[in-house]
């Protein structure tokens, strides 16, 4: 065990735990906000693990699931609009907080590995991760509601 694995470990076994807790209780605004981190929450997990591991293709599970993650939680925030609507989601504070340990993750992993496609590829993955957490979570709090009714 390393200290890419150990971070990794901190980083899921707190991420895992806090969503899980948020889907399966409380009002809808905390389940779809809790969906919404989790993704955001296991890509940084599989980056340090892919770094621990010395397994590139976790690399490409995590750019795979930062670009989907946030497509799901669209769906949701498409489907649930009307319920969303009555008590829109407030986790702000939460939402930045999970997209600053995502850049700070791909940041410290870009050091580790140095200049080459590795670098861009974590990059392009950062990118992902961050913009997707905060353009879901902003249509989740009815940011897009005026493009929604025309």
């Amino acid at each position: 065990m390393n200290g890419w694995t150990v971070a990794a470990t901190a980083v899921l076994a707190g991420g895992v735990g806090a969503t899980v807790r948020g889907v399966a209780t409380g009002p809808l605004r905390r389940r779809v906000v809790a969906q919404n981190l989790s993704t955001s929450l296991a890509c940084p997990g599989l980056l340090l693990l892919a770094q621990g591991y010395d397994r590139p293709s976790y690399v490409d599970l995590a750019l795979v699931l930062a670009l989907l993650g946030p497509v799901g939680t669209l769906v949701f925030a498409r489907l649930l609009a009307e319920d969303l609507e009555q008590d829109p989601p407030k986790a702000q504070r939460v939402t930045y907080a999970v997209a600053g340990l995502g850049g700070g993750v791909v940041l410290v992993l870009c050091a580790a590995a140095g200049p080459g496609r590795a670098m861009v590829k974590l990059l392009v993955t950062g990118a992902l991760l961050i913009g997707g957490n905060l353009v879901a979570s902003r249509a989740l709090s009815g940011g897009f509601a005026r493009n929604r009714h025309g």
